[in-house]
């Protein structure tokens, strides 16, 4: 080939091969500060289209399909997810939105990342038409079958299902409550002595916070911290269990914001360890530095709180 023309070919085609980078480059600068309310317009678009995650790829293993009735009633409305994620996304990997929470799904770990609520006096009241003796434990299909956590994962693993959203929070409606039985906001928590107690003592904690606050918000998710073993070394190690290798958290977190009716903030943040804890155990043993959470999970929670808001954390004033 002419030389002339070859050095003529590689510069005409570095600069389309430049130029379609800087388009997705001022494509993504244009999208990368999106207000909650539009990014619960776009989670509400794309969420009810199973094999569609969103902001991630389609794979081929699963054809596009229609979304059912059942599909579309999966997810909450896009106002009632900028209600409940008003501080802030603290990624967009795999969010699901369901009818009274919001998750982001570790596809790897088979886990949330973590799941955002909006708690008030009214969202966590008795309902008598809501019975939880009728939710089931299932797998949510808008997660690729290569992803997905089953029931015969945790069965004789030693572990209970440990709600993130948990079921005690969204007693308005029976499909509130049906929706935190999906697996998608499970992760394998230690049973007696941490699920059904101590655990237990935190969500309930968390829902009597709803008669001195209007408004509280609650974020929960797993962790996975390193330990130094004999040979003085760092080692982040944790079991899995089932056949799709479900991860089992070496620690748990909740960060906790109540906005009182002057729109004063407040917030409690708190790890435990994924095993048995004793009973008189005060929970103010576990609350930890906000930031210490954010740095052990990689995640920003509630970036979107205006400092001049925050006026107590973990009880004290800032």
């Amino acid at each position: 080939m002419n030389k002339h023309l070859l050095t003529t070919l590689v510069a005409v085609g570095s600069a389309a091969f430049g130029s379609y980078h800087y388009g997705i480059y001022k494509e993504r600068q244009k999208h990368s500060d999106i207000l909650p309310l539009k990014q619960a317009e776009l989670l509400h678009k794309h969420s009810q289209k199973p094999g569609f995650p969103l902001f991630a790829s389609v794979s081929a293993a699963v054809p596009a399909t229609t979304p059912t009735a059942q599909d579309v009633n999966l997810t909450a409305t896009p106002s009632r997810v900028s209600e409940i994620m008003k501080f802030g996304f603290p990624s967009l990997d795999s969010v699901r939105s369901y009818s009274d929470f919001v998750l982001s799904y570790d596809r790897r770990n088979r886990v949330p990342y973590w799941v955002f609520e909006h708690l008030t006096a009214e969202s966590i009241a008795k309902n008598e038409a809501v019975d939880r003796s009728k939710c089931e434990f299932r797998p949510d299909d808008s997660i690729h079958p290569y992803f997905q956590s089953q029931n015969s994962d945790y069965r004789r693993s030693g572990f209970d299902r440990g709600h993130m959203a948990a079921a005690g929070n969204h007693k308005r409606h029976q499909k509130h409550c049906d929706d935190t039985f999906y697996l998608t906001n499970m992760a394998p928590q230690v049973g007696q002595g941490f699920n059904r107690d101590s655990w237990e003592r935190l969500e309930y904690y968390t829902r009597t916070l709803t008669k001195t606050y209007p408004n509280v918000y609650v974020c929960t998710g797993p962790l996975y911290l390193p330990r130094q073993e004999d040979d003085g070394k760092k080692y982040v190690k944790y079991q899995v269990i089932g056949n799709n290798n479900v991860a089992v958290p070496t620690h748990f977190y909740k960060i906790i914001v109540g906005e009182t009716s002057d729109n004063r903030l407040e917030m409690e943040a708190y790890v435990m360890p994924n095993q048995v804890i004793s009973d008189d155990t005060p929970l103010t043993v576990f609350q930890v530095p906000p930031e210490s959470v954010e740095r052990a999970a990689g995640l920003l929670f509630f970036d979107r709180i205006n400092k001049k808001q925050l006026t107590k954390i973990n009880g004290k004033k800032v």
